[in-house]
């Protein structure tokens, strides 16, 4: 299935040397578009294509509990955090960016009031 791309230049060559002038282009192929590897799949010779696993959606907790973040709720704020006491990001919580605006308040909030630690003793 591999197409034949012709490459010209600006000088007139013979046909022999434009028969080696022709180049093999494998076609591009969309990696998750790709079809499982099955034995059927694969012809003899060929190389096995691995699917690339990519974990799994994570989806607002808040928005699918129809709820907010509140200060006074410290064991719920607890997983927001890490373990040195850092606000994890919304690429790790999976929080939406509003909710994820509203917890970094709650959670300055409650430091504020001395329901969370600003920072963990090591």
């Amino acid at each position: 299935m591999a197409t034949v791309r012709k490459v010209t230049s600006r000088v007139k060559l013979s046909a022999a040397s434009e028969e080696a002038q022709q180049v093999k282009v494998k076609p591009r192929v969309d990696e998750a578009k790709t079809k499982p590897v099955t034995p059927e799949t694969v012809a003899p010779g060929e190389q096995k294509e691995e699917a690339v696993k990519r974990p799994a959606k994570k989806y607002c907790q808040f928005c699918v509990g129809k709820n907010d973040p509140h200060y006074w709720d410290a064991a719920s704020l607890r997983r927001f955090l890490s373990d040195r006491g850092r606000i994890h990001a919304r690429t790790r919580t999976g929080t939406c960016s509003k909710h994820q605006r509203r917890v970094a308040k709650e959670i300055k909030r409650a430091r504020f009031l001395a329901i969370l630690p600003f920072a963990v003793r090591v």
